[in-house]
């Protein structure tokens, strides 16, 4: 039997079904002048998110793929709200891209105060990378830790800011845990949700050890799902899933405001100084499904993400 079987609790699917439908506590103070990088905000979670952030006076960097979007977002933020707004490109597709701009951030004299992963894709069929990495897990999950890994010493020599991962509740399909030695899937059935779950549960466990070396330091890492919204995820599939998504999914999806506000409020609210290495339903907090929580898998994730990643 899988060790992480006997590990689930009924009553932790019962708190995820009743904070999905719940509505996120809300924070209004000012961010004023503060700097908040976020990759993919030129739609969906990440484009409400910025907004919401500027609303606030927040000075925003944010990481795209695409130059035209980024320039037309940063030019209505900065027309609409009065703050700054740059933009760097990268295409988590590409290995060289992430390192570029990670080096770039680095190696400049910005302080970052609130930083918000966001890019994601979603796939129903398996497709790799010009690196040869399955396409979900370099895009989700090892961009993030790209970023945060090389990162992290800047951030630790700030003495305070606050990392967030848009995760998922859909970390839970990877039911029994990630495949390490089979991240290919050679060996596996390939499904969407399987590769998904999979992608945000390496997330989560890179969280863990993210956490320790953070400790003391003033810089907090925390995860969310961002609420069943409406976003272009999951767009780029055949058109059987997106006669699904529209059909049965976009009906009963909510508005990505949702998940602003509560990305607001984990970056921003007083009621998180100090909370770190927690997992959020929006605002609420939750135990993650077994396999998320293994700290062996988590150190062996570490080493091969560094591995993968082609870091010291």
């Amino acid at each position: 039997m899988n060790k992480y079987l006997k590990q689930y609790k009924w009553e932790n699917i019962k708190a995820m079904m009743r904070n999905n439908k719940a509505d996120p506590k809300e924070c209004h103070d000012s961010f004023k002048d503060r700097l908040v990088l976020i990759t993919g905000a030129t739609s969906g979670i990440g484009y409400v998110t910025a907004r919401e952030y500027a609303k606030y006076g927040s000075n925003l960097l944010v990481i795209n793929r695409n130059e035209e979007k980024s320039q037309n977002l940063c030019t209505e933020i900065q027309n609409e709200f009065g703050v700054t707004c740059n933009y760097e490109i990268a295409d988590f597709s590409h290995l060289s891209d992430i390192h570029k701009v990670k080096d770039k951030i680095r190696e400049s004299d910005l302080e970052i105060d609130v930083f918000i992963h966001n890019a994601g894709v979603y796939n129903t069929k398996k497709k790799f990378t010009d690196d040869d990495i399955e396409e979900v897990f370099q895009v989700d999950y090892l961009g993030a830790f790209i970023l945060t890994y090389g990162l992290k010493e800047k951030l630790k020599a700030q003495g305070k800011a606050r990392i967030i991962f848009v995760n998922s509740e859909g970390h839970r399909f990877a039911i029994l845990g990630i495949h390490l030695d089979d991240l290919k899937w050679d060996h596996h059935r390939y499904t969407g949700l399987k590769s998904y779950g999979s992608a945000k549960t390496a997330q989560l466990l890179s969280m863990i050890k993210f956490k320790e070396y953070f400790k003391h330091s003033g810089v907090t890492i925390n995860a969310m799902h961002p609420g069943d919204v409406k976003t272009n995820m999951g767009e780029n599939n055949g058109r059987s899933y997106r006669w699904f998504k529209h059909k049965f999914i976009n009906r009963k999806a909510r508005s990505p405001e949702i998940s602003a506000k509560a990305l607001y409020y984990l970056g921003v609210s007083n009621d998180l100084d100090g909370v770190t290495g927690r997992f959020f339903n929006l605002t609420t907090e939750e135990d993650p499904a077994p396999p998320a929580l293994d700290e062996e898998m988590a150190q062996k994730l570490w080493e091969k993400s560094i591995e993968l990643g082609g870091l010291e």
